[in-house]
């Protein structure tokens, strides 16, 4: 390629920019807008979450004073609002467990079921539907209890999942699978028995074999009995 002189260069440049100066223009203005959509958006999202966390505070504020159809309000339309909010996961988690200490329990199943349906944090959920597996047990729905656990989907909650599920069989009266449950949970690796127990459900398990050892051991003698002290007999 010939060299060029300084005319041809400028001349050269000249028409470059001719051709490409809207592309360069429109690039820049394009990026300035992007960054600037970007800086609006980070600080809507900070203004959400200020008054996401305003929310709560004030459900936490109905709960301390009894103004509890406030703070069921509040708590309703954060999730309305923001169901996706961790703060309307909390929100509901507090008033789930404030109306089950009233003994409200069909609120604090509705309560804890929101949290367990919208909640983006799997853990949290699995949370939720434990505290709700409880709640279930409380109203005699032991069948309901089980459908909502899944050991294979509890993760670090297995054991604490586990045990639960061994209560419910025990609430249905079937010892064999309670056992078989309580079991399960106390073999579970000690990574994954967060919420455990192990020496509380050794004793529910233990319990189980003491409750079905006079029922298994067979009545005594006619002869034996006959010959018991009416003292012994029993009352």
């Amino acid at each position: 390629m010939e060299d060029l002189t300084d005319n041809e260069r400028e001349e050269q440049l000249r028409r470059w920019w001719s051709d490409n100066w809207a592309w360069i223009i429109g690039g820049v203005a394009l990026g300035l807008a992007l960054l600037a959509g970007w800086q609006y958006w980070q600080r809507h999202q900070v203004q959400v979450a200020e008054r996401d966390l305003a929310s709560y505070q004030a459900v936490l504020e109905g709960l301390d004073s009894n103004q509890r159809d406030v703070a069921g309000q509040k708590a309703d339309v954060l999730r309305k609002e923001h169901p996706a909010s961790p703060y309307a996961d909390q929100a509901d988690l507090a008033l789930a467990r404030a109306a089950a200490e009233r003994g409200e329990l069909d609120e604090a199943a509705r309560r804890l079921g929101l949290v367990a349906d919208n909640s983006k944090d799997p853990e949290l959920r699995i949370v939720a539907r434990t505290r709700l597996a409880r709640v279930l047990l409380a109203q005699g729905k032991p069948d309901e209890a089980l459908a909502l656990l899944d050991p294979a989907q509890a993760g670090a909650f297995a054991a604490y999942v586990r045990e639960i599920r061994g209560d419910a069989y025990k609430a249905k009266g079937d010892a064999d699978a309670a056992r078989r449950e309580y079991d399960a949970a106390l073999a579970t690796t000690d990574a994954e028995k967060t919420g455990l127990d192990a020496r509380y459900v050794e004793l529910k398990r233990d319990a189980l074999g003491i409750a079905a050892a006079p029922a298994a051991a067979a009545a005594p003698a006619p002869a034996a009995a006959a010959a018991a002290p009416a003292e012994a007999a029993p009352r």
